[in-house]
């Protein structure tokens, strides 16, 4: 059975997986990729170093296999959206990566907003700029780094860059392109975008749009060399990760909601037409003709990992069964409890402006570590709900698909069902963006009509859990408050940000 390989780069970790082409997962291999921050507000990583992550964990995933490397029939990638590669004249790194964590742009974005940029590009593009676009980065680079302005050539995304480390071919696909420069209705780039942000010199440096599902190249000698894949090898273009993971879990179909709980709160739901609204963006689907409605923050499990990295580093690695498992029965104890605390989870940024913080609200002696962690898990299910109930005003649906790492825990599922008001599946697929990338690639050498054609029993690998309507009830008293506290906290903000500043002056 021929087998298709996965690369999914997150924003910490590259994954390669392979999987048999009936879907079933037969290895994966994992690579941290360090971030660096030399300033405040800049997230980047190594381009090289990225390169040579990836390359390792592929070497790795056919090494555990067991298969020779000529069993794989075709790769794709996918990776996080958003942010920039930049490659000059010579095809070589033009500076570090830069990671969609990265909020530089952020005063720029702020003066965007005085003015009527934003309304224009909403009507133009779908979306209006956020602080890593590449529209409001390319923008700040023209602004702060001319000279590194004047040697772009090229304008990757970080799937497109291991595309190219894979094939020495440059392009990118229509969920990607959309992050910026295409007209929402033609889903084509247009020069009234770049002309919008003053970037009319970048019209030869935007890549060439593929479909996800074609074959854009083939893995050279040098990336054969450095992967142990065969040279020949067909290469998919491949697709941003969220819609990957919403693919891989049986989702980027009309009429539920996506939900993808991991670094970003995602939020997502596929049409056949393009709906324009600030509270979300409005890109390109993996078909022509088809929109992919995104209501997004950095504000979700990030907030549980950052608990536990701080408060429970301790613990980690001391006794039988993981920390999670530890907390779990913590937690579970405090759902059981009535309690006044409720938690801000805006640790990494927020849907409400750049100064928003995170808080825990109402804490009180008697709480404990599991009443925290309770408010940390609700308030992440709660930023998701704000997210889901702006597209409930613009799209109809009435059940989500709920991925990501947090989405093993029954609780946290049940909890998401309960908050929000109507079924939520999960999925075991355990890289549902690889997974989503391998469609691509099987679909791109006919071992799948399209990358829709999931081999896979979907329904034997999907649980759903029902709300239950009084704790719902209860859940809306809470997110009533939650949001309530929200609109309270803006100008306090503002001076807490004011402090920060005076601080380090």
């Amino acid at each position: 059975m021929p087998s298709l390989l996965g690369l999914d780069s997150g924003l910490t970790v590259t994954k390669a997986v392979l999987f048999d082409s009936d879907g079933t997962e037969i290895a994966v291999a994992r690579r941290r990729v360090p971030q660096h921050i030399p300033r405040p507000r800049h997230v980047e990583r190594d381009m090289n170093g990225l390169w040579s992550a990836a390359a390792e964990a592929i070497a790795a995933a056919i090494a555990e296999s067991g298969r020779p490397a000529s069993d794989i029939a075709a790769v794709a990638a996918t990776a996080h959206g958003d942010g920039i590669y930049l490659l000059d004249a010579d095809r070589k790194p033009l500076g570090a990566g830069i990671l969609s964590l990265d909020s530089r742009a952020e005063g720029l974005v702020a003066d965007y907003s005085k003015t009527d940029l934003f309304d224009r590009a909403l009507k133009l593009t779908g979306q209006i700029p956020h602080a890593a676009a590449p529209s409001a980065l390319l923008a700040w680079i023209a602004r702060e780094e001319p000279d590194r302005f004047a040697r772009i050539a090229h304008i990757l995304a970080c799937k497109d860059w291991l595309r190219f480390c894979l094939t020495d071919t440059i392009g990118t696909d229509r969920t990607e392109a959309s992050t910026a420069f295409t007209e929402l209705a033609t889903q084509d780039y247009t020069p009234d975008a770049l002309k919008l942000f003053g970037l009319e010199a970048l019209a030869g440096a935007l890549p060439a749009i593929d479909p996800p599902a074609a074959v854009v190249g083939c893995v050279t000698e040098a990336a054969a060399r450095q992967t142990g894949l065969v040279a020949g090898t067909p290469v998919a273009a491949g697709l941003h990760d969220v819609t990957a993971s919403a693919l891989g879990i049986g989702g980027h179909r009309a009429g539920v909601v996506d939900v993808v709980a991991g670094t970003y709160s995602i939020n997502e739901i596929v049409s056949d037409r393009p709906r324009r609204d600030p509270r979300w963006f409005c890109r390109s689907g993996i078909e022509p003709g088809t929109w992919n409605s995104m209501s997004i923050s950095p504000a979700s499990t990030t907030n549980y990992d950052w608990f536990l990295e701080t408060l429970c580093r301790a613990e980690a690695g001391v006794g039988d069964g993981s920390i999670h498992e530890r907390l779990a029965s913590e937690i579970r104890d405090a759902l059981e409890r009535r309690s006044t605390l409720l938690f801000h989870p805006f640790l990494f940024g927020s849907p409400h402006g750049a100064n928003a913080s995170g808080a825990f609200l109402g804490m009180h002696g008697w709480h404990d570590r599991g009443d925290l962690l309770r408010a940390v898990l609700e308030g992440i299910a709660f930023n998701h709900r704000y997210h889901v109930d702006a597209l409930r005003d613009g799209f109809p649906f009435e059940a989500a698909r709920l991925t990501g790492g947090v989405s093993r825990s029954p609780d946290f599922a049940q909890m998401m069902a309960d908050v929000l008001g109507m079924p939520v599946s999960t999925n075991r697929t355990g890289e549902a963006a690889a997974w989503g990338a391998a469609l691509c690639a099987g679909a791109a050498v006919g071992l799948f009509k399209t990358p829709f054609d999931d081999p896979r029993d979907l329904a034997a690998l999907t649980r759903t859990y029902s709300p239950d309507m009084n704790r719902h009830a209860d859940y809306d008293r809470r997110y009533a408050v939650f949001a309530e506290a929200v609109e309270a906290l803006r100008p306090v903000w503002r001076k807490l940000e004011a402090l920060g500043s005076e601080a380090q002056v």
